[in-house]
């Protein structure tokens, strides 16, 4: 469906381009999105910045998320989590886990400060797909905590099911495709590389990739 990121970021943007003028604030979800976030920023003339959230993944499944943490603790649990096996010990280990690796990206990526200013401007969210939506969760939470003036969940592809459950916690969702066939994200794009901590850096850096 996608070629890559950056294929499916114009896309976006194209859908996004009622927000041109706006001068919108593109929140990006390290790491996948930040490359989609990069491209938002400039077709939208807003600004660049990140939400730094990670999901609690289940037992023996590392891709499969039961819920999803914010860096202040704040907690998302699915509904699904305990049939997936994640009992309240798992979940307690997993928090404690993430909050170290929030902690950490938070240092390496904008050492010195801590989270954009979202008060009252149009927040755009990224993410380069949605399987269960619990990370976008935990991150449309953790913005709408700081009163932006609209927020908005965008995504190339995802989930029918996350797109119901993120919807809930935004004022607008904006995704390409919700195939009613959705097993993961990287189906639905020809290149999904994983990308480095240098490569988000960089990126936020206003650099190029090669």
């Amino acid at each position: 469906m996608f070629t890559d990121r950056l294929q499916a970021a114009e896309r976006l943007a194209d859908a996004l381009a009622h927000y041109r003028g706006s001068h919108p604030l593109v929140l990006a979800i390290p790491r996948g999105a930040v490359p989609i976030g990069a491209v938002l920023a400039q077709r939208l003339e807003g600004d660049l910045d990140l939400v730094l959230v990670r999901k609690l993944h289940a037992p023996h499944s590392p891709e499969f998320a039961v819920g999803a943490i914010d860096e202040a603790g704040w907690t998302y649990v699915a509904p699904h989590a305990a049939a997936a096996g994640a009992t309240a010990s798992w979940i307690e280990e997993q928090k404690e886990s993430q909050l170290q690796e929030l902690a950490r990206r938070r240092q390496l990526y904008t050492p010195g400060r801590g989270p954009a200013d979202v008060a009252g401007r149009v927040v755009i969210v990224v993410d380069d797909g949605l399987a269960t939506g619990a990370t976008m969760v935990a991150a449309l939470h953790a913005v709408r905590e700081r009163r932006p003036a609209r927020l908005v969940c965008a995504v190339p592809v995802a989930s029918p099911d996350a797109v119901q459950l993120v919807g809930q916690h935004c004022d607008e969702v904006v995704c390409l495709a919700a195939p009613a066939g959705f097993a993961a994200v990287g189906q639905f794009y020809a290149s999904f590389p994983q990308l480095e901590d240098e490569e988000v850096i960089a990126l936020l850096a206003g650099e190029k990739r090669d």
